[in-house]
């Protein structure tokens, strides 16, 4: 069945992208999964790809008891919980003299908030028991973007919260550790794509010569999870294409000037 065989998974943001991804191969490697997402829609086409052995449930993961609910509901259908993956989040960009109160909170809550609850409820099912818990932080932690202030922040907040969390958590049998993937294609990116200008802005800084797909990363971060990396815990590990060797492009031919001050 595989190296996940007999272990149950919850999957924050699991019904598309790199959570979906995460998913599948959680999957084929024999877990027990239970999938957290926003989307009714996608929710139900996860329902009808993986039948019995995937749990799905809407989850929004800044509201505390969906999140609790969420990690529960792995412990009721399923027994037990493993491993927990941080996938979901999303941005709302803008230049800091721009950006509005509620879109720096949206972009802060859905990506740093939402890690927080997801390691707390997921590690009160572990704690003592063993499990693991696996966040998805971004490059964006270790570099900045034009626009990126709040999507940027949260990200190096989640590594970092990852690492006290690894402080905290492992002397008790649970280990932490973060992915910072690059660009991923995904319906979240999909605007860097659909503008070739933008798309090969990107590719000329990524060494590698291409963005990453959902299964380019879905696979470092089942390896931090699994019994193999069972001696790595507090760690971040970029998977980039060594995009963090030559840093951000300037997005700001692509996103405009600010608009502040006010001319006229």
């Amino acid at each position: 069945m595989g190296r996940f065989a007999g272990k149950v998974a919850v999957v924050a943001g699991g019904a598309s992208g790199i959570g979906l991804a995460i998913l599948r191969g959680l999957r084929r490697k024999g877990a027990r999964v239970v999938c957290g997402d926003v989307s009714e829609e996608r929710l139900a086409t996860v329902a009808a790809e993986f039948g019995a052995g995937v749990a799905t449930t809407r989850c929004d993961v800044t509201r505390e008891a969906e999140v609790e609910a969420m990690m529960a509901l792995a412990a009721s259908r399923f027994g037990a919980l493993d491993c927990a993956f941080n996938v979901a989040g999303a941005s709302r960009p803008g230049y800091i003299v721009d950006l509005a109160e509620g879109d720096w909170d949206f972009t802060v809550d859905l990506c740093l908030k939402g890690v927080f609850l997801g390691m707390k409820h997921a590690a009160r099912h572990m704690l003592g028991r063993g499990g693991c818990i696996v966040n998805i932080a971004s490059l964006n932690a270790h570099v900045p973007m034009h626009g990126g202030a709040a999507y940027a922040s949260a990200k190096a907040g989640v590594e970092m919260l990852t690492r006290n969390g690894a402080l905290e958590m492992t002397p008790d049998g649970v280990r932490v550790n973060a992915i910072l993937p690059g660009l991923v294609e995904t319906p979240l990116t999909k605007r860097h794509f659909d503008n070739p200008a933008a798309h090969a802005a990107f590719l000329q800084r990524i060494p590698l010569g291409r963005a990453a797909q959902p299964e380019d990363i879905a696979g470092p971060a089942l390896f931090l999870a699994s019994e193999e990396a069972r001696y790595v815990s507090g760690a971040s590990l970029l998977v980039d294409g060594a995009w963090a060797v030559t840093g951000y492009p300037d997005m700001r031919p692509f996103r405009g000037r600010p608009g502040w001050p006010r001319q006229g």
